[in-house]
């Protein structure tokens, strides 16, 4: 198998902040997350993305909604919403609305098991205002982590009893031991601090390592289940945000960025990128409810 040391450019697109990257059904989604819009891979790589869904609130991240063709839930607004193939919303909670820190969803992503999790942050990530929600088969949603500044992943392993979880803010990746029955968490470890840059989204490959993009830094790394740092690539991009392995055989690594709060983006800020790799991904899991 040969792998690229270097990401390229795809499509001609320059998004805001690109995140939520996955492979669904063959086909590469994502989101815009401030301008709100699902994107899809466009059949020609030099082609523009293809707009799936546009909301006029923040689009966080989606999965797919098992048996149900064209339809997502996603962490979205203030809340958690399923969308259909038409454009309809049907919203399950909103359980960041008010307050007096204004909050939006962010990364979110489904279990192994057919839940969905998401995380909040406020708008100018003040410390500790972000948390952790975990939407179950019924499609009732909990609340199940709190005190975190900008949560972002989250990613699972294979069998759905750890999950990995990003505090961007503080530069900390922690792995939590997960009941793949309830869905309820054990005590967290640190998993790995990054010392330059912030982690990311996440994704897991089949071999159990963790593969985050690291916003401000320009790279993604791969870390060992161990927790030691595999290998490091370059992003020629400053705001790498999310990443994910698809591909006919799931080794093409996928990786977003972001050109919101730079002063002079580059022409490849915002683009998304790909290169060969390895070792395949996972496949994605889809929502399943009851």
């Amino acid at each position: 198998m040969t792998e690229q040391s270097t990401l390229e450019p795809l499509w001609t697109d320059r998004l805001e902040l690109g995140e939520g990257i996955r492979q669904v059904a063959g086909r590469i989604v994502l989101t815009d997350i401030l301008a709100g819009r699902l994107l899809a891979a466009p059949g020609d790589p030099s082609g523009a993305l293809e707009v799936l869904a546009e909301l006029p609130e923040p689009l966080g991240a989606v999965a797919p909604v098992a048996g149900r063709d064209g339809h997502w839930i996603a962490a979205a607004g203030t809340g958690v919403a399923l969308l259909g193939p038409d454009g309809g919303t049907e919203w399950l909670a909103r359980p960041v609305e008010g307050g007096e820190v204004r909050r939006r969803m962010n990364d979110g992503t489904a279990d192994p098991q057919g839940r969905f999790w998401a995380g909040s942050m406020a708008y100018d990530a003040v410390p500790n205002a972000g948390a952790l929600f975990r939407v179950d088969h019924d499609g009732s949603v909990h609340r199940v982590l709190e005190g975190i500044t900008v949560p972002n992943g989250p990613a699972f392993t294979a069998d759905g009893t750890a999950l990995y979880l990003a505090d961007s803010a503080r530069g900390v990746i922690r792995r939590y031991p997960v009941d793949p029955e309830s869905g309820e968490l054990g005590a967290p470890e640190v998993f790995v601090t990054v010392g330059e840059g912030s982690p990311d989204g996440m994704a897991v490959d089949a071999d159990g390592a963790l593969w985050c993009a690291v916003w401000g830094a320009g790279a993604v790394h791969r870390y060992l289940p161990d927790g030691s740092l595999d290998r490091v690539l370059a992003v020629p991009a400053s705001q790498p945000a999310g990443v994910c392995l698809g591909g006919d055989d799931g080794r093409c690594l996928y990786v977003t960025s972001a050109r919101t709060g730079l002063a002079s983006p580059g022409p490849l800020d915002g683009a998304v990128f790909t290169a060969r790799v390895g070792t395949p991904g996972l496949a994605v899991a889809a929502y399943q409810p009851r």
